[in-house]
């Protein structure tokens, strides 16, 4: 099985990036939706990442429309939303989707590594998945999770 940082995900600004640029930090991989009644996630994921961003940790953030269409169609229009509403400063990358045929590699490979409760499929925004300095996925959150739930488990890795 390939490792996570033989992954390449395309930035907000459509630039590839490799995730081998993150490898050694601990990494939040969330699937996030602009529109959706969760999207206030965002302000807590921000808040973890300025708490915990100069001791290696990283948020990642996916956009995703595959729960009734809750993303804008335009890239720009995600990340002024994101900025303006919620001060998002930490990775974002281009919308993809999280399950299905046309699912990202990325999402592939993080559902083989933590399966959901039942099954493996993402079933709404702001799943979660924690990625320990060694690349290995150690733990998924459901969308609901508290911040306060996830920040402890991070704390752990950090």
């Amino acid at each position: 099985m390939p490792s996570l940082y033989e992954i390449e995900v395309q930035a907000a600004d459509g630039q590839t990036v490799s995730l081998q640029d993150y490898a050694g930090e601990v990494l939040l991989i969330v699937n996030t939706a602009s529109k959706c009644g969760l999207a206030g996630q965002l302000g807590d994921l921000q808040r973890l990442y300025d708490t915990y961003a100069e001791q290696g940790v990283q948020v990642l953030g996916f956009p995703c429309d595959q729960f009734n269409r809750q993303e804008f169609a335009n890239q720009e229009e995600t990340m002024q939303f994101c900025q303006r509403n919620y001060g998002v400063t930490f990775p974002m990358f281009q919308k993809i989707d999280v399950n299905g045929p046309t699912e990202h590699r990325l999402y592939t490979y993080l559902k083989q590594q933590q399966g959901g409760l039942l099954s493996s499929t993402i079933k709404w925004n702001f799943t979660k998945f924690l990625v320990d300095r060694q690349g290995r996925v150690v733990k998924r959150f459901a969308p609901v999770d508290s911040i306060q739930t996830i920040e402890k488990t991070l704390a752990r890795y950090v």
